[in-house]
Parts: C-alpha cells; sequence; structure tokens
C-alpha cells in the first residue's frame, strides 16, 4: 500500500546509469554498465562484504520500463515520495545517460513523482576504476548565457510534468557542485526568470555541503534551500589525533581508505542544522566505494537495520517540528551500487533496511 505523501518528504537519490551507452563502451569496453564494477567487486579483508548482489529487482537494465516501474513500486510502497535523477549536462547542449529519464517523461511512466540533480561535474577515468590515472573523460564546462536557456529549455517539458516535485509550487532543481558555477547567481536569477515566463512561480534551488558553515553563503547566492551530507564528518568530530595521523598517513603513502564502523560514522549524520527550515538532511544506509576504487575508497563496515533505525529515527525527528511542505529529506541513494551505497534490496539483508524506513516513519508520523 502506498503512503500518505504529507508525513514526510522523502526523495531518494536515483543513479541513471544502468545502461550501455557508446562513450562507455569506448572508455571501459563494450557493454560496460555500473554492473560491471559491482559484479567484480571482491571483498578486501575478513567479513567484507563483497560482491553486493541485487535481490528483489536483480542486475537490472533502465532501458526497460519494466525495471523503472518495478523501482517505483517498491520506493512507493516504503515511503518514498519520489526519485531525484541525477542528470548530466556538461555544457554546449552535452549530456549522458539521459535516457531513462527520457523514457519516465515521454512515456508518462511510473506514475511516480520525480525531480532533477545536476551532477556539475567533470568525469575522470579514477572515479570509476581503481588504478584510474585522473585521465579526463568528458569535462563539465559553463559556456554562458546561451547554454544556461538552452539548459533551461531542455528540462521545461518536466518541470511541467504533473509528476514533477515541488516545494512551495516551484519545481525542486537540485546542483551538486554550487562553487563550480562561475556566476552562479546570475544562473539562478535567469531560471527564476525563464520559469515565470513560461508560466511557473519559479524554481526551488537546492545544493548540498558538507560544510554548515557554507549554509549562509550558499543562501546568500540564492539557493531557497541546502542538502547537509554529513557523510565522513566522524573524521573531523571523533578521531582521535593519534588516528588523524594515522588516517593521513594511510591515504597519503599507502594510498587507503577507512574502514570504520556503521555506527559510528552514522552518529555523525544528523545535527541542530537540520531543524531549520532550508536545511533538508540525509539518510545514509551505507557507504563502500571499493567496487570503483579499490583500497583507496572508504568503507562503512558492520551496518546493520538496528543500527540504520537509529539514525533514521534521528533524522525523522529533526524535520517533525517543520511545516509538512518542508519536511524534506534526501536519501542517499536508492541505487548507487558502485558506491555501495543503496536501499534497493540486496542478498544479505533483503528489504530489511526498507522495512526500517517504512516503520520509522509510521512510528514518528502515524
Amino acid at each position: 500500500m502506498g503512503m500518505n505523501k504529507n508525513r514526510v518528504r522523502l526523495l531518494a537519490l536515483y543513479l541513471p546509469q544502468y545502461h550501455p551507452i557508446p562513450e562507455n563502451d569506448r572508455w571501459w569496453g563494450k557493454g560496460f554498465t555500473e554492473w560491471t564494477n559491482v559484479g567484480k567487486a571482491k571483498p578486501l579483508f575478513i567479513g567484507h562484504y563483497q560482491p553486493k548482489v541485487p535481490a528483489d529487482l536483480g542486475y537490472y537494465d533502465l532501458r526497460l520500463a519494466e525495471s523503472r516501474n518495478a523501482q517505483a513500486q517498491l520506493a512507493k510502497q516504503y515511503g518514498i515520495e519520489g526519485f531525484c535523477y541525477w542528470h548530466y549536462w556538461f555544457g554546449n547542449g552535452r549530456q549522458l545517460l539521459e535516457r531513462p529519464f527520457n523514457e519516465v517523461l515521454k512515456s508518462g511512466e511510473p506514475d511516480f513523482p520525480f525531480c532533477l540533480a545536476w551532477a556539475n561535474h567533470s568525469w575522470e577515468d579514477k572515479q570509476f576504476k581503481k588504478g584510474g590515472s585522473n585521465k579526463l573523460l568528458i569535462e563539465q564546462v559553463y559556456p554562458g548565457e546561451a547554454d544556461y536557456v538552452l539548459h533551461f529549455n531542455t528540462l521545461l517539458p518536466a518541470f511541467k510534468d504533473k509528476r514533477y516535485v515541488k516545494v512551495d509550487g516551484k519545481p525542486l532543481f537540485y546542483v551538486y557542485s554550487p562553487f563550480d558555477i562561475p556566476d552562479v547567481e546570475r544562473f539562478i536569477v535567469l531560471w527564476n526568470h525563464l520559469s515565470k515566463q513560461h508560466g511557473l512561480s519559479g524554481i526551488h534551488f537546492v545544493t548540498q555541503t558538507h560544510n554548515v558553515d557554507e549554509i549562509d553563503f550558499l543562501r546568500d547566492k540564492g539557493f531557497d534551500a541546502v542538502n547537509i551530507v554529513r557523510l565522513f564528518h566522524f573524521m573531523k568530530e571523533d578521531y582521535s589525533f593519534i588516528e588523524k595521523v594515522y588516517m593521513k598517513t594511510l591515504k597519503n603513502i599507502f594510498r587507503c581508505g577507512q574502514i570504520v564502523d556503521y555506527g559510528r560514522a552514522a552518529k555523525y549524520f544528523s545535527g541542530k542544522e537540520d531543524k531549520l527550515d532550508y536545511c533538508y538532511p540525509t539518510i545514509i544506509p551505507n557507504w563502500d566505494h571499493s567496487p570503483r576504487s579499490g583500497r583507496s575508497g572508504h568503507i562503512l563496515i558492520n551496518e546493520t537495520p538496528e543500527k540504520f533505525r537509529k539514525h533514521v529515527r534521528s533524522v525523522l525527528g529533526s524535520v517533525f517540528s517543520k511545516e509538512k511542505e518542508h519536511r524534506l529529506i534526501f536519501l542517499r541513494s536508492w541505487n548507487e551500487w558502485g558506491e555501495g551505497n543503496y536501499i534497493e534490496p540486496d542478498l544479505r539483508f533483503g528489504r530489511s533496511f526498507l522495512e526500517v524506513l517504512r516503520s520509522e516513519i509510521r512510528d514518528l508520523y502515524g
């Protein structure tokens, strides 16, 4: 059964990667998708759960409407309001991985809310492959106003779709790297102006930060709200001096990431800023970057549904006193399997993490 979407507005970040594209064929070999890295991942130490194997939805192909519908059905069942699709616009009209979302838009299915998150960063080979050499695969550029207009016009049919997630009547648009846009204030003013010309009441601009000290600065730039991602805050808040030295040594000399208990990290996933109307917290079920980056990736270990429950409860509580419209939370992520950051069912935990999400929403919001 679906859930009352007014309880809490949970938006799951969604990777539209799982289908072959000519560029990936060229860079990594024919037929490459994110599943390639996921399937060949190896355990790096005793008790390390790799490879992670999808359960209910299988190794899906996002060109298939059946796969996209099954995902939406599952998300709806467990209290997620909508998907926030990563959107790749590199400048000069250049897009990648746009097919799944375009098909959702054109077909009208699934009938499930969505919004877009602009992943405005260049791609380097090291992001997708251990031992990559910083080779630039595709560069993110900002050619100026004409490209902003083209970008807006390209997304206008999505913004006007009845399924598009709105906040205060405005379509929500998420920006990954706010500091990379050279004239971000101009970009925001322009899009708000264009949206009003096309009968919308503006755009609700959200960006992300890992640093709470940046919140006011980002708001001054024109963002309506900030999604706070405290994934690695524990390193700053919880590490002793000795651990910090050890961490630097591992990173700089041995090129190794951190291996940390999920429960220890999760204590720092939320904070007092989450109670502010214009701050949207993040729910993080897990993290294991090793399928993409081998030993140099950070890994959270010993994640369990019970540890996740504690974290979910804390985040849900932090938005409780906000008005319904602004009780937004980002779930990071729905399906980032290559980063070990997903809530889709796997063979180890099944639907347990989704069950926790649903039961905690029901407990707090009735």
